[in-house]
């Protein structure tokens, strides 16, 4: 007879590798399957991670896990056709504890994940799930080629676009619910990335990109800092880039070519390119009986702006799962109300709270004007502060000059924005 596990979990991300680890630790017989040759394979993300979640799994982790840089610097660049003004925030108190950290998925997922089988998990790379395996309408295992493997719970950690929580009924897919971002690993040297950037020792930076970079399509682009490379990239949602007829490598291209970030990655050489699906605004049913939905796969992200989380939100969901997995198996009882514990949990901590809080922010980001109109004032304001020809004027009148007919859609947008982000 084959061999039954306590729990499945499909897929080896962050998500996955939380409740595989979480469980494992738990003393439950816990199966990973992932689909990639290795966990991190096929998995791409900008490259930020925020260290609160995983910190309580594993308490002051980057003393061992495979992280990049601690992100100290903060930067926001606003793009126009001819120029670009960037505000700079830095600060040493995001060190201690680490708020955030750059990282290279293909590196730390297979920490992770190696974490989850150190603990006691089983993992298995290589292997496609093709479908669930059901029993009087509830999930009970997965299929895999000629291959079924049962288990008490199966936890769905396949990513934006999760085919297993499709088959479950709980997701359908939507264009403009989705992003996709594109990234670009470009090799440097450690000294010329710090010298660049401002930074020291190992200090990391965080530039994220807003205006002309997205050709006034939503989305906005990002420069992280790694040890010796730099991660770039853009993100758009899709149906706007289907609408204008805009290439996505086109978006690369110019970007890459603008005056700002060539400088920045001059003498760089491209090692990687890889693109991948966001799920903005695409929330999955959580739970069915006998399974349960986490991280991307759950649509289980936030986007305010200026932080876009995702791997936070993943991670806390596994040890979420987890926890409402061993309640299950404790009690026997598989069915979608005992499993409904793991929206509780969620509600209860960040993940949930968190989106409720920004649950306006996908709508608001889809302004135009923010991609065109505002970019174009900020550096149209500071031309004017910079250029000296003859008398000048107070801000206030300049400002007041170029937002000339646009100030009742400016402060209503000011008034939306402040509500939802």
């Amino acid at each position: 007879m084959a061999e039954k596990f306590d729990v499945i979990i499909v897929g080896a991300g962050p998500a996955g590798s939380a409740a595989a680890y979480s469980l494992a630790k738990m003393g439950f017989n816990v199966l990973m399957v992932e689909r990639g040759k290795y966990p991190g394979a096929k998995n791409v993300m900008g490259g930020r991670m925020y260290a609160y979640a995983l910190n309580r799994l594993i308490p002051d982790f980057w003393k061992e896990a495979p992280v990049e840089r601690c992100v100290t610097h903060e930067k926001l660049t606003f793009l126009s056709d001819k120029a670009s003004a960037t505000l700079d925030f830095q600060d040493e108190e995001l060190l201690e504890p680490p708020n955030s950290f750059t990282i290279l998925r293909a590196r730390f997922d297979q920490w992770f994940a190696n974490k989850a089988v150190d603990a006691g998990a089983t993992l298995i790379s290589n292997i496609r799930v093709d479908d669930l395996l059901w029993k009087d309408k509830r999930v009970i295992g997965i299929v895999a080629g000629t291959d079924k493997l049962e288990a008490s719970v199966v936890i769905v950690a396949d990513g934006a676009v999760s085919l297993m929580a499709e088959k479950a009924g709980l997701k359908k897919f939507l264009a403009k619910e989705f992003a996709i971002g594109m990234k670009e690993i470009i090799e440097l040297h450690g000294k010329t990335i710090e010298d660049r950037f401002s930074l020291v020792n190992g200090e990391g930076a965080a530039q994220l990109f807003i205006g002309q970079c997205t050709k006034q399509i939503p989305g906005g682009a990002f420069i992280y800092t790694n040890k010796t490379s730099l991660s770039l990239g853009i993100v758009v949602y899709i149906d706007h880039l289907i609408e204008n007829k805009v290439e996505a490598y086109e978006l690369m291209r110019d970007f890459n070519s603008n005056p700002v970030i060539a400088k920045l990655i001059e003498g760089g050489k491209l090692v990687e390119y890889s693109a991948h699906i966001i799920p903005e605004a695409s929330r999955t049913g959580l739970f069915t009986d006998g399974l349960l939905v986490v991280g991307d796969a759950a649509g289980l992200l936030v986007n305010s702006g200026i932080t876009l989380r995702g791997m936070d939100m993943a991670i806390a969901s596994g040890m979420a799962a987890a926890e409402a997995s061993k309640l299950a198996l404790e009690k026997q009882d598989f069915s979608k109300k005992s499993l409904s514990y793991y929206e509780q949990l969620l509600k209860n901590d960040f993940v949930l709270k968190d989106m409720q809080t920004f649950k306006r922010s996908p709508e608001f980001l889809q302004n135009a004007r923010l991609y065109s109109l505002y970019p174009e004032l900020v550096c149209r304001l500071f031309h004017r502060l910079a250029v000296v020809k003859g008398s000048k004027k107070r801000l206030f009148d300049e400002f007041l000059e170029e937002t000339k007919g646009k100030k009742i859609q400016i402060i209503r947008d000011l008034i939306r924005g402040l509500r939802a982000l």
